[in-house]
Parts: structure tokens; C-alpha cells; sequence
């Protein structure tokens, strides 16, 4: 049970589980609940200006397991503080959340912009691929060598979800696969030439598609044969339009291997193992994984985690397991857009992964006493008893927790530097 009990402040201990009868504003902890860590978090609390405060046996250290019908000492000494000092520090929480939150948004808003610059290029390069090839050329290499210079730059970075309906709609595709197979290449350890390379095969492997008519541009369960014929001759179109840009043979071998699965089922030639390049398997693996999550009919989505799980239990044995094995560890076991409940029954949907620290994602938090527009992103790895306790279909979650966490229609990813995505710097 989760009964809570009313103590005077002086009687705070740390591993005490306590709840504050504040708003968001009112103190500068990401959570109204939680588990005292430290004398430092005591002495906050005190500041505050608080007689007394809840504090919940049962999810305490085992020292606090009291009964909520047990007599609780108090020696009627409290450390209120002067009512100056109370504004202060309320006021000094108010502005460090507006900071926050500012730099939180600042901080989305670039991801999106950059992603949005991207999808507006992939539509140009796609526009103009076949009769102004080399100039199509010039456009590609410099937009995935931007990326590759920022990620370089950044070294640590952040998986990031961006919002909805960010970016031009039917570049959305390539632009996802070719930031996620950067971030992939980075994680192997592939160098700038090899990076660029990568880029280039995941930002144009469906170029071909141009020159097909829409019905036929990605396949479904229900297609039929000559459409799907028709569908798997994009790979030969993007690989003729790739050699009037002139591609490097790397790019064009990337290209052409796409579809092919280490197992020999995939096309257009039967390719297997070591016979496929790792630029073919790094796309591939990332193509496929992108078409589970934004299929053409929204309704057969995947979320992220679901993607995952399936590409693992039914599919691995198409993919390469080294390949396979380093996109799960960067990915996180919750990827970015996965919807979750935390350990203490909360909502919320992970919004960004450090690829270095895969298991410890960060979330926005379903909390009615806290505005959605004031939600400020939490770093579980600085709250380590608010762990995920498991994934959660969008329509799983209350109506309100829908409303309020938006789950995303699209799942479109950035990359941003690690130190600028820490969000809530909780202490547990």
C-alpha cells in the first residue's frame, strides 16, 4: 500500500520516500515524489518552508517500513526559515525550470530545423537526380557531409525524437535512414570516408523510385504481382541514376545491396553473407526497421520498441549479427518514441538515447499537476528508482496520458550533441 503519513520536517532521513504538496513551480526537484538520496536534498527540502511533509513507509528504505497507524515522534523543532528565504529559493526554482524548459525547446527546435533542411534537400536532389545528375550529386555529398562533420563534431549524441509532422512528407523516409545509418556507421566505428559513403547509400537508395509511378513505391502484403515486380526494379533505376552522378563504386554497391538479406532471400540478387558490403547491411537493417515504424498505412505501425523486438525474434537470422547487435545497443531497448510505464505506474514516451548509456533513456513524464507545455524531459540515469517497467501500445494508455504525451503518427529521429540533451538533472 501506498499510504503516506505526515511527519515535521526535522525528522527527514535519507532513504525516506516523500511527496510534496507543491506545484512544479514551488520547488526545483523534476518529481513532487521521491526517494531522499542525500542530506543536501534534506536541507532543499527544509528550505522550502514546509512544517511538515508525506513521506510513504511502504516505498522507503527498509529502516522506514512503519505502519501508517504507528505514532510518529516529534519534537514540535522545524526548520521553516525566514519567509525571505522561502521566496528566494522558490524563486530561484522558477528560474532555473524557465531555463530549462528554454533550452529544452531551443534544443528540439534545432533538431527539427536541421531535419527539416534535410528533407527539403533529399526533394531537390530527387527533382533533378535525372537530368541534372552531377548537380544532384553536388547537393548529396554536401548535405551528408554536414551530418557527418556534426556528428565528428559532437562525439557523444543523443538519439533524438523530433516532433510531429516535422519535414517534408516524402523525403521523411530517406532522410530517417540516413541519419540512423550514420549513427550506426559512428557506433561501428567507421571513419569519415566510410561515414560519407554510408550517407550517401542511405540518403539515395531509392532515388530509382522517380522514375516509377507512386502505387508502386513501397511494397505491402496485399500487392500485386506485377506491381510487386515492378516495386523491386527500383533498386536497377537507382543504380542507373546513381552512375549518371558519377557515385564512387562503393556507393553504387551499397546501393545496389539494400535489399539483400545474409540469409540469400533478398533481391535482386540472391546475395549472401560476407557477399553483401557493410554499407548494403547497415541500410538494409535500418531501411527495414524505418518501414516497420511509419509503414504507408499508418495503422500497421509498429512502435519503436515493437519494431525492435520483432526484427530480433523473427528476423534476425536476414540481418547481419554484429550489424544487428550494435543498431539494438544504440537504439536502446527503448528506442526513442516507445511509449512506457515507469515503475511507479506512470506514463511517459521516450524522447531521446545516448547511445553510450542505452538502458537509462530519457522521457517526458505524464503529470497532470504539471502543464504539458511545462513538461520537462527526465534523465532516468539520474533517477535510477524510476526504471521502465514495460512498453505500451499508443492505445494502451489512458485517454488523458494520450492527450497528454501525443505519441508521434511518424517516427522521425535527429542526432544533437549528449551535453545539450541532459534535460531534468535528477538526483534520486
Amino acid at each position: 500500500m501506498n499510504t503516506s503519513i505526515e511527519i515535521p520536517i526535522d525528522q527527514l532521513r535519507v532513504g525516506m520516500f516523500i511527496q510534496l504538496d507543491l506545484n512544479w513551480m514551488q520547488h526545483p526537484f523534476p518529481l513532487g515524489s521521491f526517494r531522499i538520496a542525500s542530506q543536501e536534498q534534506i536541507d532543499t527540502v527544509r528550505s522550502l518552508g514546509l512544517p511538515t511533509v508525506r513521506y510513504l513507509p511502504a516505498r522507503s528504505d527498509p529502516e522506514f517500513h512503519r505502519s501508517s497507524t504507528e505514532p510518529v515522534r516529534s519534537d514540535d523543532r522545524t526548520q521553516a526559515g525566514t519567509e525571505e528565504a522561502q521566496h528566494n529559493v522558490r524563486d530561484e526554482a522558477a528560474e532555473q525550470l524557465k531555463l530549462q524548459l528554454l533550452a529544452q525547446h531551443a534544443a528540439l527546435s534545432a533538431c527539427d530545423q536541421q531535419f527539416l533542411a534535410a528533407t527539403r534537400t533529399c526533394l531537390r536532389v530527387g527533382s533533378v537526380a535525372d537530368k541534372q545528375p552531377l548537380d544532384a550529386r553536388a547537393q548529396s555529398e554536401a548535405l551528408v557531409g554536414r551530418c557527418v562533420d556534426g556528428l565528428l563534431v559532437n562525439g557523444d549524441s543523443v538519439i533524438r525524437l523530433l516532433s510531429e509532422g516535422v519535414g517534408e512528407r516524402n523525403a521523411l523516409h530517406p532522410v530517417n535512414v540516413m541519419v540512423l545509418s550514420l549513427l550506426l556507421g559512428k557506433a561501428q566505428g567507421a571513419g569519415p570516408g566510410d561515414l560519407r559513403a554510408i550517407g550517401l547509400v542511405a540518403l539515395l537508395h531509392d532515388i530509382g523510385k522517380s522514375r516509377m509511378p507512386p502505387h508502386q513505391w513501397v511494397r505491402t502484403k496485399d500487392m500485386a504481382l506485377g506491381d510487386l515486380l515492378g516495386y523491386q526494379k527500383h533498386v536497377g533505376y537507382s543504380i542507373d541514376i546513381g552512375r549518371r552522378m558519377e557515385l564512387p563504386a562503393a556507393v553504387l554497391d551499397g546501393i545496389a545491396q539494400h535489399h539483400e538479406m545474409v540469409d540469400g532471400s533478398g533481391f535482386p540478387m540472391g546475395l549472401r553473407g560476407e557477399a553483401i558490403g557493410n554499407a548494403g547491411r547497415i541500410v538494409g537493417l535500418v531501411n527495414y526497421y524505418d518501414r516497420l515504424c511509419n509503414p504507408v498505412h499508418g495503422v500497421e505501425a509498429l512502435t519503436p520498441h515493437e519494431a525492435l523486438s520483432v526484427i530480433f525474434a523473427k528476423c534476425k537470422t536476414q540481418f547481419d549479427s554484429q550489424v544487428l547487435g550494435v543498431f539494438i545497443r544504440m537504439m536502446g531497448v527503448y528506442p526513442p518514441g516507445s511509449v512506457v510505464q515507469l515503475v511507479n505506474d506512470r506514463y511517459a514516451i521516450v524522447v531521446s538515447v545516448n547511445s553510450s548509456r542505452p538502458l537509462r533513456p530519457r522521457v517526458i513524464v505524464h503529470d497532470p499537476a504539471i502543464p504539458k507545455e511545462q513538461a520537462l524531459i527526465l534523465d532516468l540515469e539520474t533517477v535510477p528508482e524510476l526504471g521502465i517497467r514495460r512498453s505500451l501500445k499508443p492505445t494502451q494508455l489512458p485517454r488523458e496520458a494520450l492527450d497528454y504525451l501525443s505519441p508521434r503518427k511518424r517516427i522521425c529521429y535527429f542526432f544533437e550533441r549528449a551535453v545539450d540533451a541532459q534535460g531534468m538533472k535528477a538526483t534520486p
